[in-house]
């Protein structure tokens, strides 16, 4: 048996439902519908994702994924981890773009960004440190002063933190979860969140290794900041 329990991490207010073998979301519609069809293809194209068992108005039914966070891990194993995780990426990263059906350039997400904004959606009691006491005002005006002059476009997570995937007890990579905002997209966009995860749970050391596994160029380096000041608006 089990019992509805809000979800631990996340910010969409959904309500999980974790059973023998099952995971059951409650959520909006649309938000629903987007992350099914996220996952069917994800596991399309070989990559480790729960399966989708049924999607109703407002319930998504997937497996459940075997494994454990990395901040579950034996340190020991940890090392391994970062690298599957850096493998499982850069495989994602390598998908052909004109493939993936779902939209996460700048020209979508700076849009959404700003309409969350305008709408009082963004949560400026969670803003990272360096932008604590901002308001969505000022958050606009950087992510505008900042705004990237191009972008290298490929298939991203969205939310790669170490959170949203589970390992192996020897560190291998089983599931990425809470697929909702996958699609194309800079890969700064999966590196700010899976470097800022990774410092923040495994420390600074843990985050540069898993950038340089990653492949991590100077120019997805100074990048790094206006991802993560992106990610503020979701």
């Amino acid at each position: 048996m089990g019992e509805w329990v809000p979800e631990s991490t996340g910010k969409s207010g959904a309500r999980v439902w974790r059973g023998r073998g099952v995971h059951r979301k409650q959520d909006a519609p649309e938000r629903l519908a987007a992350d099914a069809a996220r996952l069917a293809w994800l596991g399309e194209q070989g990559l480790p994702c729960p399966e989708v068992v049924s999607l109703t108005h407002d319930t998504l039914t997937t497996t459940t994924v075997p494994g454990r966070p990395a901040t579950e891990l034996d340190p020991a194993v940890r090392p391994r981890a970062l690298a599957s995780l850096a493998e499982v990426l850069r495989a994602l990263h390598a998908l052909p773009t004109a493939g993936c059906p779902f939209d996460a350039s700048l020209g979508t997400t700076v849009a959404a960004a700003r309409s969350r904004a305008v709408h009082g959606l963004v949560d400026l009691e969670d803003l990272d440190d360096e932008r604590r006491g901002w308001s969505a005002r000022r958050l606009l005006a950087e992510l505008d002063a900042t705004l990237p002059a191009r972008e290298d476009l490929v298939v991203c997570h969205g939310d790669p933190g170490l959170p949203n995937v589970l390992f192996s007890a020897d560190g291998e990579v089983t599931g990425l979860l809470d697929v909702g905002g996958l699609g194309v997209a800079d890969r700064c966009r999966d590196l700010a969140i899976a470097h800022r995860s990774t410092r923040d749970r495994l420390g600074t050391a843990a985050a540069q290794e898993l950038l340089e596994r990653c492949g991590a160029s100077d120019r997805d380096r100074d990048l790094l900041p206006f991802y993560r000041l992106l990610d503020e608006f979701f």
